[in-house]
């Protein structure tokens, strides 16, 4: 979505070991909400000092995150007993995050998703990102490049908005950034509601013509990270269509019909069910590894889809203003050591990614993914939680 230009304002905070930031001066009348804590996080290999901010609500909805690759590191939610449990796949310290992460939790960017091998034409001008993703006879760019917005450290500062917690994150890609024209300024604040929300919202501006398409990358696990497999999660996804993929998962620029298909998630699925489905397209992604086209009016902030696990009754919704959602199954875990010496095996997490749609940049037909100088992104994703 592409709107005005909105004045911000950037500021830049040094912290200790352990700060509280209260909220005194900035809640509204009568709310009531915890303070946001930040603590050391580790240090990556140069020796910059990563932090780890928590942000949680009076229920003991939590959302830990780092200023490392503005990634969710932990995100604590009750069951229907009110038991609390860690649903997001991560690394106890930011040391793991440089090497052995699958984008847990990430900030993806500049372009979430794939850019085909041949990268992309602007205005013109033929643009390469590199390609750090796919097999050597048909690589592309994946989330950004090889080093994207998951790989850099964040200006982070916490502020209260209508008194829940939040967190807002900095970044300036500069022109030329891993081989995307225009110096990029992103804008990517996190919020916990007390209606057990964690809300994202998205801001970027550029001085030249570039694609822009910022999503967030936690792998859930209703259960508890660690705990096992997510097929006997129930899906739903309010998509007719999806766009299909060549055997290297790039879209081929056409849109198929879920209807009587293992990608039809307008009615309550176990995400089991059908994944070994001798579909095409299931063959090609490993199991689930594509977009839905979700149906909306795009820039409308609506339900697209729900998560439920069974075990624990927890629920998940997912609202977006974003056309599309990418719905991976975690098909190529493979065993990383996470949390808690948690065992990350294949299809222990999935991902519903909102997003622009892949390669965007080469398909006219899909919804534009280019913001222009004078305009502003602006997105909103909402994860809210409850239980049934």
């Amino acid at each position: 979505m592409r709107t005005p230009p909105i004045p911000r304002k950037s500021r830049r905070t040094q912290w200790g070991a352990l700060m509280l930031i209260t909220a005194a001066s900035t809640l509204a009348a009568g709310i009531q909400s915890l303070p946001i804590t930040v603590k050391p996080f580790g240090k990556l290999q140069d020796g910059t000092p990563a932090h780890l901010y928590t942000l949680q609500n009076a229920a003991g909805f939590r959302a830990d995150i780092t200023d490392f690759g503005g990634t969710v590191v932990n995100l604590f939610v009750p069951d229907k007993h009110g038991a609390l449990a860690d649903v997001s796949l991560g690394f106890e310290s930011v040391e793991d995050y440089p090497t052995k992460s699958a984008y847990f939790g990430a900030t993806i960017g500049r372009y979430g998703n794939r850019i085909g091998a041949n990268g992309f034409m602007l205005d013109g001008k033929t643009y390469t990102p590199p390609l750090n993703s796919g097999p050597p006879e048909a690589r592309c760019t994946l989330h950004g490049g090889t080093v994207g917005f998951d790989k850099v450290m964040w200006r982070a500062r916490p502020v209260f908005i209508d008194g829940d917690p939040a967190l807002v994150l900095e970044y300036t890609s500069p022109d030329g950034d891993q081989g995307f024209p225009g110096t990029l300024s992103v804008e990517v604040t996190y919020r916990v509601t007390a209606n057990n929300e964690l809300r994202i919202n998205y801001r970027a501006t550029t001085d030249k013509p570039t694609p822009v398409n910022l999503t967030n990358h936690t792998y859930f696990n209703l259960k508890g990270e660690g705990a096992g497999t997510v097929l006997d999660h129930v899906l739903t996804i309010r998509a007719s269509k999806i766009t299909p993929v060549d055997p290297h998962l790039i879209p081929t620029g056409e849109y198929l019909s879920v209807a009587g298909t293992p990608f039809d998630f307008n009615t309550p699925h176990a995400v089991g069910a059908r994944i070994g489905d001798d579909h095409e397209q299931i063959k090609f992604g490993g199991g689930y590894d594509h977009n839905w086209v979700l149906e909306k009016p795009d820039g409308e902030l609506a339900l697209i889809a729900t998560l439920h696990e069974p075990r624990s009754g927890r629920f998940m919704e997912v609202l977006t203003t974003e056309p599309g959602m990418q719905f991976y199954s975690g098909n190529f875990l493979n065993g990383t050591k996470g949390k808690s010496g948690h065992t990350y095996d294949k299809r222990g997490g999935l991902c519903l990614e909102t997003q622009h749609y892949p390669d965007s940049p080469n398909r006219p037909e899909f919804p534009s993914t280019i913001l222009r100088p004078g305009e502003t992104y602006a997105s909103t994703t909402i994860y809210r939680f409850g239980v049934r």
